[in-house]
C-alpha cells in the first residue's frame, strides 16, 4: 500500500526547488520496484557517515552505483554472512555493486567492540574488501539518520529487526528492497534482484 506523494515547489526570483519525497510500504523479505523521482538528490545520497577508519563519507559517493545495505555485528549468529557478501562483492563490483556494512550494538550487544577491534576482525577473518562504517545504532531514540530514513520514510519501512537486515538501492539512489536478517546474501531472490538492478542503466 503507498501513501500519498508529496511534493513541495519553491519559486523566488529566478530559482526553483524541486523537492519529491514519495512513500510507500513493502512486506519485509519482499522486493518491489518503487516509481522513479525526478529529483536529482535522493534521501540516501544525502546522508553522510564516518568509515571504519572514522572519515567522513558521504554515500553519494556511490552515485550510480547499486548498493546493498547491511546492519552487521561480529558475535551474531548471522555474522558468517560477511562470507557471502564478500563473495557477491566479488563477484558483481566490476558491474557496479557496492555493499555498505554498519557495524551495530542494537541486538544482544553482539557489537561491543570499538572501529578499531571491529575492523581487525572483519580485515582479518574474513577479508573484507567492501566499505565498512563506523559503529552505529539502527533503531532507538540514538538510531542514526540514514537508519531512521530506511525504516520510517523509504518503501520499506518498519523497525530493523536484527543484525544483517538488508536494503537493496539501485543506481538512481531508490530503495528498491528490504531482505530479513536471516536471509543470506548467495540467496537466488538477493542475487537475482541484484542482477536485474545492476542491468537497468
Amino acid at each position: 500500500m503507498k501513501r500519498p506523494s508529496h511534493l513541495t515547489l519553491l519559486i523566488g526570483g529566478t530559482a526553483c526547488v524541486l523537492l519529491t519525497l514519495m512513500f510507500g510500504a513493502c512486506k519485509p523479505g519482499y522486493s518491489a520496484e518503487t516509481p522513479t523521482r525526478g529529483a536529482a538528490m535522493t534521501p540516501v545520497y544525502s546522508f553522510t557517515l564516518n568509515d571504519i577508519d572514522g572519515n567522513p563519507l558521504a554515500l553519494n559517493a556511490f552515485t550510480g552505483k547499486v548498493m546493498l545495505l547491511v546492519n552487521t555485528a561480529s558475535m551474531c549468529g548471522n555474522t558468517p554472512q560477511y562470507e557471502g557478501l564478500q563473495t557477491l562483492y566479488e563477484q558483481y563490483r566490476e558491474q557496479g555493486l557496492e555493499i555498505l556494512a554498519f557495524p551495530a550494538n542494537n541486538f544482544g550487544k553482539q557489537e561491543p567492540g570499538t572501529d578499531e577491534e571491529i575492523k581487525s576482525f572483519c580485515y582479518t577473518k574474513y577479508a573484507l574488501e567492501f566499505p565498512l562504517f563506523s559503529k552505529i545504532s539502527v533503531k532507538g531514540e540514538d538510531m542514526h539518520p540514514l537508519y531512521d530514513y530506511l525504516t520510517t520514510q523509504s518503501p520499506f519501512p518498519g523497525e530493523i529487526e536484527w543484525n544483517f537486515q538488508k536494503f537493496l538501492v539501485n543506481r538512481e539512489g531508490e530503495v528498491i528492497a528490504r531482505y530479513r536478517p536471516g536471509l543470506k546474501p548467495l540467496s537466488p531472490q538477493i542475487v537475482q534482484d541484484i542482477e536485474r538492478a545492476l542491468d537497468k542503466s
